[in-house]
């Protein structure tokens, strides 16, 4: 039948449903639902108003030889302005301010140097200040290296570590230590040392220009094709009349890379059912083609050093133009390769986060959220501990480095903390009893049921998404979770009034992951606990996890710094 037709305004979109008249439940297609936070259901008629639209339907009908009547309801929704709302109002609008502030932390942190420098800045904003440990005046109480009850201090290994923490101000010394533990590193493609891939100067048989990478972390590497990818690091930069050397973060967010996939037509059937990947020679990004003279590209000249030899010309341009240095003037980098995409919400009622880097800079920004939220809601006055986060790298790795949880960081982050506060010159015997009395939640995102995938999980331990949060556990301490570091969790979700925590286990026929807690407790004797945020698509270059689970987890953060001691005296270790 013919079709009314419709006058098209700016601000309106078509939304189309299609109904099927059988004795089965009605069949829905929505296309095109506008961006409007107030939205509903519509009963079928003419011109229903909606919030502050006007929905108008004239519907039509028509019959074929082998289906049942279809009846075709064409709907236009008014919205007065372009909204980031979510489509449907829900009780999830109150969990996205939050949601929020994370996906701009994990945007402004593709690399672990980033992610500290924007943990830095907002510790500063909140009124930290930067502990000199290696000071060696920490004795004299004038210098800026000491420590005082009611103070707020952080320290950086390597700008891609970071502990910060607060000393409550009624401390004593023999006091014990609140740990929150997280990660800044996520498995990523890394420039290699020698950048330049592409030796031939037209590009070979291809004409197209390469980079140099090399897989950090067990990554799903089949998602990080047809992305856009853009560069970001750190450079170390000769200061040309110094001599000195700085380093500088750089963090390039345009689309410069990419890791092309083989067409369809050149696969045969099975090598498009194994998809199988060449870590060396399959993931190489195009940076460029190979036109130098139309791009005004140099080569390096005979007198350039060893180094500047191997490194793509393109790539050094680009760095010394974003930093507005010379190009003779850069004399090393350590840089990776990151999807540019943004952090966005998903879901119709905006109940998810699609981003990367979840795991596990999710964590380490509600870990320095709740360390924040504690010291300006007068938690610090009230406490008698020293309450501290520390985001690590390397964990991706195993954690076995200078700045991995492996490292001393921890144990003599104790040990220095006391000591400036008066515990353990004397009496020795008071670090031992701030070990006893201290507590790491090691946080690291846990693996929620995959919905196409259900019977990878064991039946009775499936976390789900805006869930709550998750205890890890593993008889095989493969998780430093335990009944007693368990229950303690448990009894503060409990006090903080949230829903119960949810436990992971993985089958008896599956391997299991591991992550900081087992490393810390083992190298320092602290107790502690594996736990973390529900997520699907762990080490893809895109995850995602639930707003909910946000809030959940920053409410639990607050509650260990805060009642802690309360539960863990109430409970017999």
């Amino acid at each position: 039948h013919e079709q009314t037709p419709i006058t098209m305004l700016p601000t309106t979109r078509i939304l189309t449903s299609l109904t099927m008249r059988t004795n089965h439940p009605s069949i829905l297609l929505l296309a095109g639902i506008a961006s409007t936070s107030a939205w509903a259901p519509v009963a079928s008629g003419n011109n229903h108003r909606v919030g502050g639209g006007v929905i108008s339907s004239s519907p039509s009908s028509f019959h074929t030889s082998t289906c049942h009547p279809i009846q075709i309801s064409t709907t236009v929704l008014s919205s007065s302005s372009s909204t980031s709302m979510p489509p449907l109002t829900s009780h999830y609008d109150e969990h996205l301010p939050l949601a929020r502030d994370a996906m701009k932390f994990i945007d402004d942190s593709p690399d672990p140097f980033h992610a500290v420098k924007s943990s830095s800045i907002a510790l500063e904003n909140a009124g930290f200040v930067e502990w000199k440990d290696n000071d060696e005046s920490e004795d004299d109480t004038s210098s800026s290296s000491s420590l005082v009850p009611g103070g707020k201090y952080y320290f950086v290994r390597n700008k891609s570590t970071i502990v910060a923490f607060t000393v409550g101000s009624n401390y004593k010394p023999g006091s014990g230590f609140k740990i929150i533990g997280s990660h800044t590193d996520s498995p990523n493609l890394k420039v290699k040392p020698y950048s330049k891939r592409t030796t031939a100067k037209d590009g070979g048989v291809s004409g197209a220009i390469q980079l140099a990478v090399e897989c950090y972390g067990g990554g799903l590497w089949h998602t990080w094709f047809d992305r856009d990818l853009g560069v970001s690091g750190r450079v170390f930069v000769r200061d040309g009349e110094t001599g000195k050397i700085r380093q500088e973060l750089v963090k390039i967010d345009q689309a410069i890379l990419r890791v092309p996939n083989l067409a369809i037509h050149l696969q045969t059937a099975t090598e498009r059912e194994a998809f199988k990947i060449n870590k060396e020679d399959d993931l190489a990004p195009i940076i460029a083609t190979a036109v130098k003279d139309s791009l005004g590209i140099k080569s390096h000249n005979k007198d350039e050093d060893e180094w500047m030899k191997h490194q793509e010309p393109l790539l050094v341009q680009l760095l010394a133009s974003k930093l507005g240095v010379k190009e003779k003037n850069i004399v090393d980098f350590e840089l990776n390769l990151f999807d540019i995409q943004p952090a966005s919400l998903g879901g119709v009622r905006s109940e998810f986060v699609h981003s990367a880097r979840l795991d596990n800079l999710a964590s380490c920004f509600l870990s320095l959220r709740g360390l924040i939220d504690h010291a300006e809601n007068g938690g610090v006055e009230n406490d008698a501990d020293i309450s501290m986060i520390a985001m690590f790298d390397h964990e991706e790795v195993g954690s076995s480095s200078a700045t991995g949880a492996g490292s001393p960081i921890v144990g003599e982050s104790v040990k220095r903390i006391s000591h400036a506060l008066g515990a353990g010159a004397d009496n020795p015997n008071l670090y031992h009893r701030a070990i006893q009395r201290s507590f790491v939640l090691s946080v690291d995102q846990a693996h929620a049921v995959h919905p196409n995938y259900a019977a990878k999980h064991e039946k009775n331990h499936g976390p789900k998404m805006n869930g709550g949060m998750v205890i890890k556990r593993n008889a095989n301490q493969r998780y430093a979770t335990n009944a007693v570091t368990g229950l303690i969790v448990r009894e503060l979700a409990k006090k903080a009034g949230l829903p119960p925590m949810q436990e992971f286990v993985v089958r008896n026929d599956c391997g299991c992951g591991s992550t900081i807690g087992p490393v810390i407790s083992t190298a320092t004797g602290i107790r502690a606990i594996d736990m973390g945020c529900p997520q699907l698509s762990m080490h893809s270059i895109r995850e995602t996890m639930g707003v909910k689970d946000l809030t959940h987890g920053l409410a639990l953060f607050r509650a260990f710094f805060n009642n802690f001691n309360e539960v863990d005296e109430s409970i017999e270790g």
